[in-house]
């Protein structure tokens, strides 16, 4: 089954903000973005079946190409960022902070999950998804999420997925056997 991974567009956000599952807005640049990625898109096309984070940033842009009503699933939300949601990276005073730094794949934030707990709800959507009878389907959601599918589809490995983060309204593709 081959499986395209869409990137939402860019966010509202203050550069440096720690947005992770936080349900924020689309910048105003969005349908110049999306028409970009709409063309895109185009020659993957059609789609078995089209999935969806449930935040808003990913839904709009699903709906955008096309797909007003995917099929959405909490397992595809961005890395949930627990106490530092809606923080700036500079503002925030925990202490905890640098030893996350030196080992996010492995330590959870404050209330929230770790990049590997992350990979293993992407993970388990993904197992579940291999055993559907589709040919092709699409998945809008977050570049943690598609990262986590890079890993998952042999594209990368767990020390270097964030080295290739899908760029905003990006697409990557990967295949399952």
């Amino acid at each position: 089954m081959e499986v395209v991974l869409v990137r939402h567009t860019s966010v509202d956000v203050p550069s440096g903000t720690c947005y992770g599952q936080t349900d924020v807005p689309v910048a105003a640049t969005f349908a110049q973005e999306a028409a970009t990625t709409k063309r895109e898109l185009q020659q993957y096309e059609p789609f078995d079946r089209v999935y969806s984070s449930p935040l808003t940033r990913a839904r709009l842009l699903a709906a955008f190409c096309g797909y007003a009503r995917p099929v959405l699933d909490s397992r595809l939300k961005e890395m949930n960022m627990g106490q530092w949601e809606m923080q700036r990276y500079d503002d925030i005073s925990d202490p905890y902070l640098q030893q996350w730094y030196g080992d996010y794949l492995h330590l959870p934030t404050p209330g929230g999950e770790s990049f590997t707990e992350q990979l293993a709800r992407v993970s388990a959507f993904l197992d579940e998804l291999r055993r559907q009878p589709y040919r092709r389907v699409a998945i809008f959601a977050h570049g943690g999420v598609l990262g986590c599918a890079a890993i998952y589809g042999g594209l990368y490995t767990l020390e270097t997925a964030w080295d290739h983060l899908t760029p905003y309204g990006g697409i990557i593709k990967i295949n399952l056997t």
